[in-house]
């Protein structure tokens, strides 16, 4: 398995999925470039998150198919565990092994997985602690960390793996209104950094500056999409207006 870097990091084409006879999503089409960071916005329900999970292969595709640098994600070939390496994922609450100290969090999958030596692994996970600014909260527990924290744990995990893209599913839902800059900050770092980024999220302000491109989901299909002005402040359709009222 060759992944092609020249290729787009994510296409998505025709990608459908359904639930017993409930209809999710209806033939996705969507592509996210090197470097791009695309924002995925719409109301509860709308197959966001179904979609994310779809990209690396969490959630079943029931049509469609999504490519990896080229890679056909929904091979049934594919070295599904190799291809996974290339994204790093964060999730709504976290994910943090409870039993794990921060630092073998960190270090966990890179030997079981990645194969690497233990030192080699805890130099890559110092740098990433360091990047997230939680170096001192190396040798703690997780429930000794407050959600904010975690949160950037859990971001610095998805780096620790050296992914060339990273999928946040609504990575501040779960935190009080206090800690949610703190890992913003973090993702804003990482866009001014080059990283590929799609990013399920409520977060408006966020999605206005550091977005290149906002994409609105609603009824399980793409309603429509641009730059951040142009969907957040001057919106085409009226189902974008409505939502973006009740919530901004």
């Amino acid at each position: 398995m060759a992944v092609d870097r020249t290729a787009p990091p994510i296409q998505i084409i025709g990608l459908g999925k359904k639930f017993g006879e409930l209809e999710v999503l209806k033939g996705i089409d969507m592509q996210v470039n090197a470097g791009e960071v695309v924002c995925v916005i719409g109301p509860s329900g709308s197959g966001k998150s179904t979609l994310l999970r779809c990209v690396n292969r969490l959630e079943e595709p029931t049509s469609g198919r999504i490519l990896i640098e080229g890679v056909d994600m929904t091979d049934p070939d594919v070295d599904i565990d190799r291809l996974r390496t290339r994204i790093g994922m964060v999730f709504q609450h976290f994910n943090l092994f409870p039993h794990l100290t921060v630092l073998d969090n960190l270090t966990i999958a890179q030997r079981k997985v990645l194969k690497r030596s233990k030192h080699e692994a805890r130099e890559i996970a110092v740098a990433n602690l360091e990047r997230v600014g939680l170096i001192d909260k190396i040798d703690e527990y997780p429930n000794r960390l407050s959600g904010g924290q975690q949160q950037r744990v859990a971001i610095a995990r998805a780096l620790s793996m050296k992914p060339d893209m990273m999928l946040f599913d609504e990575p501040t839902s779960a935190l009080d209104p206090e800690l949610i800059g703190e890992v913003l900050d973090v993702m804003r770092r990482l866009a001014q950094d080059g990283m590929t980024m799609m990013v399920v999220t409520h977060e408006m302000g966020f999605a206005r500056e550091v977005a290149d491109r906002v994409v609105f989901m609603d009824g399980g299909v793409i309603v429509e999409e641009g730059p951040p002005k142009d969907v957040l402040s001057n919106p085409k359709h009226e189902r974008t207006r409505r939502f973006l009222s009740m919530i901004l």
